[in-house]
This record gives structure tokens, sequence and C-alpha cells, in this order.
């Protein structure tokens, strides 16, 4: 239905720049182009499930920004985007170099000055909170400036007010803050979040949580008053804590061809099937299904279709039939 929004998302979105698989950037002669930033992703593969989703964020009116926005509008994505003058702020770029062991991968980020470290409330529309069921932003917004933690903070209780349903995840990156100073900032938003979600590493090494996984979410649900807590264990699956119920979920076996994405990938499935209306086990489900698929596919986001994820839970191999 035109005019209806069921997910919004706020964050940065960078442009990926990837040589040819095992070559260097610095002998590559030509670079792949795609979008990537973890709400973005999340907006994007909870679209081609069939959510109709908003993505806010703040660009320079230039190529390189309208690029972004046009890859998201072919997913589905309806940018509502603060557009400001080139000369005020750049879009920022991270460089993906691939290899195989011993060397592994690389990230090399240039995102200094880019326009969301500007971005206040003030300067986004916040017109689809109207209508929409659900707000999701990631650890990594605050981590940019003073201002994007603010706007973020500012989001996510203006949703609540709205009565959304709000979800943060974690999404902790070394290159961006250290541990302490981002448990500060993850813990001042706690009280505003309705579902958490939270890779067990990170939360022992950032948060400082001790124990399993169930251990962690208990904790977490307790201290800040969450009301879903769904912590990833890589290769062990998901455990998710809601009503002082414990749901867990292992993992879809899945060929990587390209692994970065795959926890925005995991929100966007379970964020599309609750938006459906499915229960939390089925929404578990369908978030491991989406990350396994999405494992198999280059690039940052999860270019899925409904039936290749029912065909993962069923079983199927996920085939489209």
């Amino acid at each position: 239905m035109v005019g209806v929004t069921d997910l919004v998302t706020f964050g940065e979105t960078m442009l990926r720049l990837s040589p040819p698989r095992g070559e260097r950037l610095e002998t590559t002669d030509s670079l792949d182009v795609q979008a990537g930033g973890g709400e973005s992703n999340v907006a994007v593969g909870a679209s081609r499930l069939g959510v109709d989703a908003v993505w806010l964020s703040k660009l320079p009116d230039s190529p390189p920004g309208r690029r972004v926005t046009n890859e998201l509008r072919s997913h589905g994505v309806t940018p509502e985007v603060a557009w400001t003058d080139p000369a005020e702020g750049r879009v920022g770029t991270y460089y993906l170099e691939r290899g195989g062991a011993p060397r592994g991968s690389n990230v090399v980020y240039d995102r200094g000055d880019a326009a969301i470290t500007t971005v206040t409330p003030g300067d986004l529309s916040t017109a689809s909170f109207a209508d929409a069921s659900r707000f999701h932003t990631t650890g990594i917004t605050p981590a940019l400036s003073d201002r994007a933690a603010e706007t973020a903070a500012a989001l996510l209780r203006e949703a609540g007010d709205a009565g959304l349903t709000r979800s943060f995840d974690l999404n902790y990156r070394e290159k961006l803050w250290d541990p302490e100073t981002a448990r500060a900032a993850y813990e001042s938003l706690f009280e505003h979040v309705d579902t958490l979600f939270v890779p067990r590493r990170d939360a022992r090494e950032v948060l400082d949580r001790e124990g399993d996984a169930v251990a962690i979410a208990h904790g977490l649900a307790a201290e800040f008053g969450v009301e879903t807590v769904v912590v990833t264990r890589g290769t062990e699956g998901a455990v998710a804590l809601r009503d002082g119920e414990v749901y867990e979920q292992g993992v879809f076996d899945a060929e990587t061809i390209d692994a970065i994405g795959t926890g925005d990938a995991f929100v966007a499935g379970y964020l599309a099937k609750r938006i459906d209306g499915g229960d939390l086990p089925a929404a578990l489900e369908w978030a491991a299904a989406v990350a396994a698929l999405k494992r198999t596919v280059a690039g940052d986001v999860a270019v899925v279709t409904p039936g290749e994820v029912e065909g993962v839970v069923a079983g199927g191999g996920g085939i489209d039939r």
C-alpha cells in the first residue's frame, strides 16, 4: 500500500570498493562499487522479504550520494535523506581486499568528514514514524560523531514515543572506538531499546559480560529492561530471551562467497518475520536462513527472495520454486 511504512532505519551507508578476489589494492586496475551500511543493509534485506522500509540518513548532493540512494531504491527501499552541499560533507567509502589464508581479507575505511557526522534530529523527517511498526539502528552510528550519537538517541526516544518497537544491533567496530567508550555509549541507549541484538564475543569484550549466551541475555534484560535480547554465537547459532523464556536457533549450512553483511541479514530476516506476524521462534528461523543465504551472495546486502528463505527453512536448499 502506498504511503505505509513497516520499518524505519537510520545510519550511514558507504560505497564499498573492492578489487577482484585475490588482487591487492595497491596493484589492481579495477574496483567493484556497491553500497553498504549496517542499517541500510537491514532495510534492503527486509524490503526484499516484503517489508515496506524507509532509510533515514544524510548525504551530499553529489554523484556518489545519488549512487547510494539509487542502489537502495533498486531494492525497494525508500531513502529519506537530508541532502547537503558536497563541500560540507562527503560519502564515506571503504575498501575490501579479499584474500585467502594465510593472508585473509582486509578492510580499509575512508569515512572522515562524511555528511552523516553532522546530522541532527532537525535534519531528518520522521513522518514515516506515524504508521511504521519498527525502528532500527546500530552501534556503528553513535561511533561516527557526537552529533550522530545524539541524533540516534533522539530518534530512539521519538520512535518510542510514537509507539514503535525499537531494535538496536551492537555492531561493534574496533576501528571506530575502544571498548570502554563504546560500552558507555551503548548502555546509555539501552533504556530506549526493545529488542537488542548482541554477538556473544562483543557482550564479553565490550559490555564486560560473563557467562554463556543465556546468562548474558538474562543479565542485559534484567539490568536494562530490554524486552527481547538476541545473542548470536557464530557457528553455534543464536539464543533469544523474551518474558523469561529462552529460545535457541542453529545455523543453516552455507558455502561462503562473501561473509560481510551476514549479521545485518540475520536482523533483516528476524524483523521481516516479526513484522509479518511471526512469533519469536519463527523469526529466529528466518533470521538464520537469511544469514545463510547472504553468505552465498557477493556484496553487503542480502539479495534474496522469500521463496529462497522458505526453501532453506524447509530443508530444500533455498531453491525458489
